[in-house]
């Protein structure tokens, strides 16, 4: 796999989401408390844009009239027909085995360890003899 530089981490703040596209694919990419998730921007019941769907959580139950909320922001809505996707996995919630979004690793790293960019300033080494500034040129 190629790996590709989508953004500054403060780009996507925490509960945000960015769309790019890499390779010729539409991903659209979360941060989940500092945790980056990277999910095809393509549902895959009829190819809604996943990009546009609502973050929501998770909700169980174990008896009528009981309802228990969790993982408030890990859930994403398809904006089309509401199917639901874990985003950490991109597992759907109602059939996890066979009805899944494509998932890209996704993670942070220093700047420092990047390829540099195209741009690079000359530079000399610099001594300091005594009182004096010596470039060698």
């Amino acid at each position: 796999m190629a790996r590709h530089i989508i953004a500054a981490v403060d780009e996507i703040p925490p509960g945000g989401r960015k769309q790019v596209e890499a390779d010729g694919k539409k991903i659209v990419v979360f941060n989940l408390g500092g945790e980056f998730f990277a999910l095809l921007d393509r549902c895959p019941h009829q190819g809604g844009a996943l990009s546009g769907g609502i973050l929501c959580g998770l909700t169980l139950s174990d008896e009528p009239g009981r309802y228990h909320f969790s993982r408030a922001g890990e859930m994403l809505r398809c904006p089309w027909h509401n199917w639901e996707f874990d985003i950490r996995t991109g597992k759907s919630w109602f059939d996890p085995r066979r009805t899944k979004v494509r998932a890209f690793p996704a993670h942070v790293e220093a700047g420092a360890r990047l390829v540099e960019g195209p741009y690079q300033a000359e530079t000399f080494p610099v001594q300091v003899e005594a009182d004096y500034v010596v470039v060698e040129v």
